[in-house]
């Protein structure tokens, strides 16, 4: 009797392994396997949740079709602590593998709503906008100047979500003073800046943030990233090129900077300063002029006078002989990279063509002609203005 027991006892056991065994490697081909998500979605994982609240969500929302396997692969790979607080963007047939490892990754979360400062030349300007999970692509919410108007009560309302990300984005070309002036306004930030960072210092790019965040530790991440860039163009730069340091790159890079907004272009204006610089020529450049004028604190907004144009400031290269003694703006990479690798060209001229970008010359006369062009064409803007 025994005997027969401990026999369909074995025989239970060895059923039992393969039942196990079928039902771990069916668990695991579907913890595997493309989920049965058809839009994409945003998961929202608040602080304090677990990975239990989380299957739910993703259960109701018909990301993973068992919320228990979900579960118990993220215990099996050691996850479940690992769990992120965030808005996580989860793709159209994500595998319940692929939403553990978005969820425990941690990083900047990928929807949701954030808020976008963004410190353009002319002003300080906030985006209050939320992904779209099914374009992928964000929709704006609100729009404002934080420095001259009041907040709208959506920007209000984001503020108050602890999980609402924010981003401070600088376009090429802004001065140190205008970044700094503009992230006192920025109310989300916090600390005092006791000193303006050096012109030219501080890289154009898009720099995620917190709230609280201090604005010295914001600059000092602008400050880095700008070196890193300056010693890059440096050391690809060609040997050719008239400078002696990677200052000199640098306030040759301010110069295309503020001369152009066209991409293409960056190589032919560098060209042209480059040129001028082995010729000995001025570099007669109005941007010069201007931040000797300002240094930096606002835009000009009027024209140069001729009293200007012929006043002896550092920065006034109609005046001086070579470069300015520091950079007149924050350029970005690609100007950088045009400082020391200018295109190979003889033009020692360029005028606004009326397209926005610049006619090109390598002679006076022909300089002179664009020049003629260009007037024409500011005349006839001028008397369809008067006419409207």
């Amino acid at each position: 009797m025994w005997r027969g027991i401990a026999s369909n006892a074995i025989t239970f056991l060895i059923v039992s392994l393969f039942v196990l065994g079928g039902v771990i490697l069916w668990g695991r081909a579907q913890y595997e396997a493309a989920g049965p998500l058809d839009q994409a979605m945003c998961l929202q994982v608040d602080r304090g949740s677990n990975f239990r609240r989380v299957s739910r969500e993703l259960e109701a929302d018909g990301a993973v079709t068992h919320g228990w396997i979900f579960r118990a692969g993220a215990d099996y790979a050691d996850k479940t602590s690992q769990l992120k607080a965030g808005s996580y963007l989860v793709e159209p047939g994500a595998s319940m593998e692929e939403i553990v490892d978005i969820v425990t990754r941690g990083g900047a979360s990928t929807c949701g709503t954030e808020v976008v400062y963004r410190i353009g030349v002319n002003r300080l300007s906030a985006q209050v906008r939320e992904l779209d999970p099914n374009t992928n692509r964000f929709v704006e919410k609100a729009a404002f100047e934080p420095a001259v108007e009041d907040a709208p009560a959506a920007y209000t309302e984001v503020k108050a979500d602890q999980d609402t990300r924010y981003r401070v984005a600088l376009a090429e070309g802004v001065t140190s003073w205008q970044i700094v002036d503009a992230l006192k306004a920025i109310d989300v930030l916090a600390g005092d800046v006791a000193e303006v960072p050096p012109e030219g210092a501080l890289a154009p790019d898009s720099y995620e943030v917190t709230r609280g965040q201090d604005r010295n530790a914001i600059l000092t991440q602008m400050q880095e990233q700008q070196e890193l860039l300056v010693s890059a163009a440096w050391e690809a730069r060609d040997p050719d090129v008239p400078l002696d340091s990677p200052e000199e790159l640098l306030i040759l890079a301010s110069i295309i900077e503020k001369e152009t907004a066209v991409a293409e272009e960056r190589g032919r204006v560098s060209s042209v300063f480059v040129n001028r610089l082995n010729q000995g020529m001025r570099l007669q450049t109005d941007p010069t002029v201007i931040y000797g004028v300002t240094r930096g604190q606002g835009v000009l907004g009027r024209g140069l006078r001729r009293s200007e144009l012929r006043a002896a400031t550092p920065w006034n290269t109609y005046v001086i002989e070579g470069l300015p003694p520091t950079p007149i703006a924050n350029p970005g990479r690609a100007s950088l990279m045009a400082a020391g690798q200018p295109d190979d060209t003889s033009f020692i001229f360029f005028v606004a063509d009326g397209t926005g970008g610049h006619a090109f010359a390598e002679t006076l006369d022909e300089h002179n002609r664009n020049v003629a062009r260009w007037r024409e064409i500011e005349a006839e803007r001028a008397e369809e203005s008067d006419g409207g």
